[in-house]
């Protein structure tokens, strides 16, 4: 969920939040026959009518190319079931309904009769906030690219979009339980956890309701999977491979308030296991607010402020901000006033100036962030990347550097740019968010000789449903428009606009109203942008179950350094505090090796036999070192160096090197990055 980060000059959520604050199983019924049902095994047995067109025809493709990879694109950031989410009443209208499509596609009730009691709308949308209400049949103005609180993935347009080629998509069940309390219109409780199981037992009921509509369990193209394995058997069959992933501030009840963790260990095993069990296999561990996991990316301007004000609401501290230390940086907050959301501080306490140059959150990722990291790893789940600080993404990246480990998602653009070949490297999957075409391909151009260097496709993420905004329409006289109807990717289907009862769409002049309009979206990036970004698009599926495949085959490598025996140039003396070498190879990462305050220090570990070694880590403490070596030796006496780093910032290095023969690894501190000496939690020895 991406709470506008379009400067279209609208508002957004928790700008809205803002404003608030100032103010106060049976089948499908009626099932009939389809007419056009029974030309293919693609078409339902029996479609409720009325219902949406779907404006698409032709056999969907099955199989793999010639090279076995399957094919298709991927929208790796959806959101199907957040009309579920933030008190039931903030997103408009249902994916599904067994009482049809009338009663799917309506408007909120207090909406009615003209919008006026729509408060996120005329906020978001500007003006004053009045619409027409009624969704089906006329649909006079909504579902709309810039109407972000009315449904958008209707099970129909969903399918139109997997029969435009679309074979993975990635639903995220998203809440937020701040939005939920502040806003007026609710009709259940705010607790993220119960919302999250809601949205998941409703994504399995709308698999049950097309299952049925196409003749019995497992017949329906819409295939929820838990497994890189089944996902590729699905896509091969033809049909959509449907991923569940969670987008949440306070994931498990991991909150924090006036800095203290609302969690512990026990909590995020316990959330691990129900939410692997229910299917879900990607999560962010953090998302718009600080919680006990990890710090957050900013957001900027006036809503920045608004979810600053959100954040010390929900947890009794504001943003830090300090210097960045590296390239990488957070969104400016600014000093944008939101005077509404302002109003709602306590007596005496306001926002914070922050300097300009302090643009990173001073949160990172915590030790119980870590624990849930290396908890997902274990489950072989996707960390998504996206809404983290940089402090958080850079510790994320060095932890699953160290263990060689894939997993590694940034689904809608979220991230800093400079992390691209670091999550390539790893073999992460990246997809960009659904901007307009031309600044989706500038984007795609832009990191299209990485995914060529990595060999990897790309992908797309819609945020439908997620309040974020979408492309608008680039105008009927446009000098290179989309011409229907027109070809999916493949070939092997003609799309034709997309009608839902009496509204007819057109993207020249709709834009992106609402999932089914996916197919005419991508023509667009193809007429605009050229065929080299959609061929890019159409090997996404691939790439990203592949990144998928690996996570779930990872076996973590054994360390060779583990209890091994270690020495020192020299070793801190405390009196109630060991500092020896071996607290650097006792698996323990709340102890350490520290050495004296001078240059040059080593560390050396005795693996007991000749290993063949190929990458070492090395995690620093605070005092770590700017340079130094790795060294390896057969005897302890005659030593080589295989590797060397400069500019070293400390935290988590993972150093890899052409594998050989060693019985000694020793780390030579050549230049400290302090004032004190050399300090190690934790070294590492792998074969690679």
């Amino acid at each position: 969920m991406t709470l506008s980060r379009r400067s279209h000059g609208r508002l957004t959520v928790l700008a809205v939040l803002s404003l608030l604050l100032t103010l106060l199983a049976p089948g499908p019924a009626p099932a009939a026959t389809d007419a056009r049902a029974g030309s293919g095994w693609w078409d339902p047995v029996a479609r409720p009518a009325p219902d949406s067109e779907i404006g698409v025809t032709g056999e969907p493709f099955k199989g793999t190319d010639a090279q076995g990879r399957v094919r298709g694109f991927v929208d790796a950031h959806d959101h199907i079931m957040s009309n579920e989410a933030f008190g039931g009443r903030l997103i408009c209208g249902k994916a599904f309904s067994e009482h049809g499509i009338a009663d799917a596609l309506k408007d909120c009730p207090e909406h009615y009769p003209d919008g006026s009691l729509a408060v996120f709308d005329f906020i978001t949308k500007g003006g004053d906030g009045k619409h027409d209400p009624d969704g089906w049949p006329t649909f006079a103005d909504w579902p709309a690219h810039d109407s972000l609180t009315h449904q958008q993935n209707y099970y129909a347009w969903v399918e139109r979009a997997w029969r435009g080629g679309q074979r993975v998509l990635v639903n995220d069940l998203v809440t937020n339980g701040v939005i939920c309390s502040v806003y007026f219109f609710k009709d259940r409780g705010c607790d993220e956890m119960t919302s999250i199981r809601l949205q998941a037992r409703k994504t399995y009921e709308m698999q049950e309701y097309v299952d049925r509509m196409h003749g019995g369990p497992g017949k329906g193209w819409f295939r929820i999977v838990t497994g890189s394995a089944q996902a590729r058997q699905v896509i091969e069959q033809g049909k959509m491979a449907v991923v569940l992933g969670v987008e949440t501030s306070e994931p498990f009840g991991c909150k924090q308030i006036l800095d203290v963790p609302q969690c512990d260990r026990e909590d995020i095993d316990r959330g691990l296991d129900e939410l692997h069990a229910l299917g879900v296999r990607s999560m962010f561990l953090c998302h718009k607010f600080d919680n006990a996991l990890c710090g957050v990316r900013f957001d900027s301007g006036s809503l920045g402020t608004a979810i600053n004000v959100g954040q010390f609401l929900s947890t009794g501290t504001f943003w830090k901000t300090e210097k960045c230390a590296g390239p990488q940086s957070d969104n400016p907050i600014g000093l944008a006033p939101a005077a509404g959301a302002e109003k709602k501080l306590p007596p005496g306490v306001s926002v914070p100036s922050y300097a300009a140059d302090a643009r990173c959150n001073t949160r990172g990722l915590s030790s119980l962030g870590e624990y849930a990291l290396r908890g997902m790893m274990r489950r072989g789940m996707m960390v998504e990347i996206d809404h983290m600080s940089v402090k958080a993404t850079g510790r994320v990246l060095d932890v699953l550097e160290s263990e060689s480990y894939p997993g590694v998602l940034s689904s809608h653009s979220w991230m800093d740019m400079d992390w691209t070949e670091r999550v390539y490297r790893l073999g992460g999957f990246i997809a960009q968010y659904m901007h307009g075409s031309e600044q989706f391909t500038a984007e795609a151009r832009r990191t299209g000789a990485l995914r060529e260097k990595y060999g990897v496709g790309y992908g797309y993420g819609t945020d439908m449903n997620g309040v974020g905004g979408w492309p608008g329409p680039r105008g009927a006289d446009a000098a290179d428009p989309v011409r229907y109807p027109f070809r999916t990717a493949d070939g092997g289907s003609v799309v034709e606009r997309q009608t839902t009862g009496r509204r007819t769409w057109d993207v020249n002049t709709d834009g992106a109203a609402h999932y089914g309009l996916v197919p005419d979206w991508l023509e667009d990036i193809r007429v605009t942008g050229g065929q080299d970004v959609i061929d890019d698009l159409f090997l996404g599926a691939e790439s990203y179950l592949t990144t998928w495949g690996a996570s779930e085959r990872h076996r973590p490598g054994a360390n060779l350094a583990a209890g091994a025996a270690a020495s020192a140039s020299t070793s801190e003396w405390h009196p109630f505090t060991s500092y020896a070498p071996g607290r650097a190879v006792d698996g323990d990462r709340s102890t350490r090796w520290a050495s004296h305050w001078r240059d040059p220090q080593w560390l050396s570990v005795d693996l007991g036999a000749t290993r063949t070694v190929g990458r070492v880590t090395l995690d620093w403490e605070r005092a770590h070192a700017r340079a130094y070596r790795v060294e390896v030796s057969a005897d302890g006496r005659d030593w080589r160096t295989v590797a060397s780093a400069t500019g070293g910032d400390g935290g988590l290095d993972t150093v890899v090197f052409p594998a050989v023969p060693a019985r000694h690894v020793r780390v030579t501190g050549l230049e400290r990055g302090t004032g004190w000496g050399y300090s190690l939690y934790e070294v590492g020895v792998y074969e690679r």
